[in-house]
This record gives C-alpha cells, sequence and structure tokens, in this order.
C-alpha cells in the first residue's frame, strides 16, 4: 500500500539542499512510498537539476509562496504565511491528500500551526513533543519536550497516555513501563502537579512505575518518560550539550601527541560505534503527539542523513496508526475514569 509524505521543503537551517537528497535517497529505499516536496517551484526544480534528479510519479512538488524563518514569532507565522511551504504541507494532511507532514522549520510555528489545521484529538487538552533516545539498554521515549512549559496533572496524565501508545505502536511493546520525571523516587519527593499526575497514573490501565530521577533516563529503567516541556527541554538540550563535550574531549585527547593520534587510528572502529550510539541524527524525528494528523519535527540543522530518519519515523507512524491508537486509549481511559 503507498504513502504519502509532505515534506516542508524549505524549512531548517539547510532547507532544500538537504531535503531533496533525504527525499531521494529514502525513495530508492522504499518503493511504496510517495513525497510531495512543498516550497518555491523554481528553487526545488533548481536543486533537483543539481542533484541529476527528475519528478515523477513517486516525488512532486506543491508550490507555496512563502517561508516561515527559524526566528519568526508563531503567531505572526499563522497569521502572516499561509501560503508558506509549512503552511502548505500541514494542510495537505488535513486534506487527506498526504498521511504525514515533515518539517525542520521553526517548531513554535509547526506547533501552532498543526495545532491550528489539524486540532487536536478528543481528550487532548495540548499536544506535546516526543523523541526517541538513546539507552544503555537500547533506547526510550520522552515527552513533553517543549510544547508546553506549564502543564498540570491532567496534562501529564495525557502526556503518559501518549506516550505510551506511540512506543506500544512503534516499538511493538505491549505494556511499555512508563515514568514520572521527578527530583526523587520517593513518594514524598516533587511539587504537588507531579504528585497528582502519579496519583492519577496509579489508578489507570496505564503500566505506571513510579517516579524516576534524571540519572535514569539513559538507564533504560522505563520505555516512556513523562514531563512538563520545560522540564523535558532543559534536560533535552543539556544531554546533546554532555554529548557535544564529550565529543570534544576524545577529539582533543586523540589529537594531543603521535601517540596518540596512533590510538586513534587503531580505536577508529570503537570510537565509531559509540558517535552512532549517541549521535542526535540517528534519532532525529520529534512527533507532535496528540494532534488529529502525523507531524514530525526535525532537527533545524539536521543532514541528509538525519532528515532521513525522521522521514522513516513518518512512515512508521502512517503504518502503525498512531494517532487512531491514542484517540481510542483516551477514549477508554476517560470513560473508566468517569465510572470511578
Amino acid at each position: 500500500m503507498k504513502q504519502t509524505i509532505a515534506l516542508d521543503a524549505m524549512g531548517g537551517d539547510h532547507g532544500p539542499r538537504v531535503i531533496i537528497p533525504a527525499a531521494l535517497r529514502i525513495l530508492a529505499e522504499q518503493k511504496d512510498l510517495e513525497l510531495i516536496l512543498v516550497g518555491d517551484q523554481q528553487v526545488l526544480m533548481r536543486e533537483l537539476q543539481h542533484q541529476h534528479a527528475d519528478l515523477g510519479n513517486r516525488l512532486t512538488i506543491q508550490h507555496a509562496s512563502q517561508q516561515i524563518m527559524m526566528d519568526e514569532l508563531p503567531s505572526q507565522a499563522l497569521r502572516n504565511k499561509k501560503d508558506s511551504s509549512m503552511r502548505v504541507a500541514i494542510n495537505l494532511v488535513k486534506e487527506g491528500i498526504a498521511s504525514a507532514c515533515v518539517s525542520a522549520g521553526n517548531t513554535g510555528a509547526l506547533m501552532a500551526t498543526a495545532r491550528y489545521v489539524l486540532k487536536t484529538l478528543p481528550g487532548v487538552d495540548r499536544p506535546a513533543i516526543i523523541t526517541t533516545l538513546p539507552t544503555m539498554k537500547g533506547h526510550t521515549h520522552m515527552l513533553d519536550l517543549g510544547a508546553n512549559v506549564d502543564s498540570c496533572a491532567d496534562h501529564l496524565f495525557q502526556f503518559a497516555v501518549m506516550g505510551s501508545v506511540l512506543t506500544s505502536a512503534v516499538d511493538n511493546i505491549e505494556n511499555p513501563k512508563v515514568g514520572l520525571l521527578n527530583i526523587g523516587e520517593e513518594e514524598i519527593k516533587g511539587n504537588e502537579v507531579v504528585k497528582e499526575a502519579a496519583r492519577l497514573l496509579s489508578g489507570s490501565e496505564i503500566n505506571y512505575v513510579g517516579f524516576i530521577e534524571g540519572d535514569d533516563i539513559y538507564a533504560g529503567k522505563v520505555d516512556v518518560v513523562v514531563c512538563d516541556g520545560f522540564v523535558g527541554n532543559v534536560a533535552l538540550k543539556a544531554s546533546e550539550g554532555v554529548a557535544k563535550m564529550l565529543s570534544y574531549y576524545m577529539r582533543q585527547e586523540f589529537t594531543r601527541t603521535p601517540f596518540t593520534r596512533l590510538a586513534a587510528l587503531i580505536s577508529k572502529p570503537v570510537i565509531k560505534a559509540f558517535y552512532n550510539k549517541i549521535d542526535p541524527g540517528c534519532y532525529n524525528g520529534a512527533s507532535f503527539v496528540g494532534l488529529q494528523g502525523i507531524v514530525i519535527k526535525s532537527h533545524g540543522s539536521a543532514d541528509v542523513p538525519a532528515f532521513t530518519t525522521a522521514i522513516k519515523e513518518a512512515v512508521l507512524e502512517v503504518k502503525k496508526d498512531v494517532p487512531q491508537r491514542i484517540g481510542k486509549q483516551l477514549e477508554s481511559l476517560l470513560v473508566e475514569r468517569r465510572a470511578v
């Protein structure tokens, strides 16, 4: 069965120079996939010629006359950029022409536009951003990563449900373990919002295993880490900073002397394997869960392999009917809570 994904081809730091090669790469890998490049037609055609590629049945262009800048205010983008590549790509999902949208553009504008156009699922107050993070036992999913800086207990409960359903779908885990990020594992720790969220989760069908601390995120203790967007975004950016610092010091030490350069040459396979495990590009593609449609946010600075990974995430979520699954699970849990 063919799938169609709309790509915001003008978004991100690199725009068509990365997005078109990524599109060509994944089309070569997946024969049942169709892609729509959304953006300035002349610009896209020039890049296709540069890549020695042609349009065809599986690769088409949808012209959009505007582009949203990375530093543009979401409210202004929503109001003034109705023919932006981002807005047109999301509209294609709304109209059923595409099954998902992938963009490396302005995160705030993407969330505001997606929420306005696609609307939230019944039972979802606020969409959340979820992504995959590496752990010592494989990987985990974490949300919210910045969509909601202030969240109540009900919001955290909804995040847990959405994260559990997505993880179950994409990782084929029947009953994912869910943990609430807190300043300690003891029940007396944390603020009242987190404590109330724990109470709600403990009385639900979700496989809630309790509080986890920051150093547990990468230990692989749980399949889903739940927190508000402020905490999640800080934790994610801090983790990326640590990864960059480790890479910096490793390069510095391995190039310090002729002996260490020789050691680096001998250790190259090990170093490469290490980088592959912590490289954010290998986990690129955050999902906006809670919407009536699939929207995937790529890192703005993503290179070709990283943006290809984001497209693959969109394809997987389409195959697994993630929004529909979340909607059904939320409906079931809301009925359950009303009956208590």
